[in-house]
């Protein structure tokens, strides 16, 4: 393989781990094997520190295939827990509000989830990477700096309800690029006419890059020994 003209690689990002970082760690293993200084190295599609699952990582000429590569559909694996929010729809911060759910049944859930499928439009969570006048969202969440994010159109192929075990439920998405799966699970909430948030998260496909074919990082040294080629 030539890392150096350009290779694409399907790796699964670990749990906690920033895109960016799978991204330097990829690029530092192949500068010091390939024994260079500079290597140009990107993926297609970023994931939350919180999230696991498919990153399309591509070098050299072919970061120039990100934006193709980023437009397949997305497949992701989902718990939300209803009954909570948290401000950033997710674990990242600490539940700030609590609601009721007793009235909450299977054909409510089915229901509110249809109203989700095909285009439309979705208010990005304010912890997210979306820019406000030059800053991200979340560097002023954290501030608790007030803005407002527009809503962008989006579209969700399918949502599938795989549990149903509350407070829980647990979900099958398919759906295009720029869905915010976090933001989904606040307006499951809503339609709920309670609260929710995300709880775990796994993308197990991006256009034809499959979790089954993914690279472990632990495999990496292996991979790049056996495979590089100078």
């Amino acid at each position: 393989m030539d890392f150096i003209n350009g290779e694409i690689l399907y790796v699964n990002k670990p749990l906690y781990w920033t895109s960016f970082r799978l991204v330097r760690v990829v690029r530092a293993k192949l500068r010091e094997k390939l024994n260079i200084k500079k290597l140009k190295v990107g993926h297609a599609g970023t994931l939350d520190p919180l999230a696991t699952g498919v990153m399309i990582i591509c070098t050299g000429k072919k970061t120039k295939e990100i934006e193709r590569l980023q437009a397949g559909v997305k497949e992701y694996s989902a718990t939300i827990k209803v009954g909570a929010t948290t401000p950033s729809f997710d674990l990242e911060t600490e539940i700030d509000a609590e609601f009721p759910i007793n009235h909450i049944t299977e054909d409510l859930v089915r229901d509110c989830l249809k109203k989700f499928i095909g285009e439309i439009e979705q208010i990005p969570p304010d912890f997210s990477a979306v820019k406000v006048n030059g800053k991200r969202a979340y560097e002023l969440a954290r501030k608790s700096e007030v803005f407002e994010l527009k809503p962008k159109l989006l579209v969700i192929d399918s949502i599938e309800l795989v549990n149903y075990e509350l407070p829980f439920i647990s979900l099958s998405i398919l759906c295009s690029k720029g869905t915010y799966i976090r933001a989904l699970a606040r307006d499951i909430g809503e339609c709920l006419n309670s609260g929710a948030h995300l709880i775990s998260l796994e993308r197990v496909r991006v256009g034809d890059a499959t979790l089954d074919k993914c690279l472990q990082v632990d495999e990496l040294d292996e991979f790049f020994d056996k495979n590089i080629c100078i």
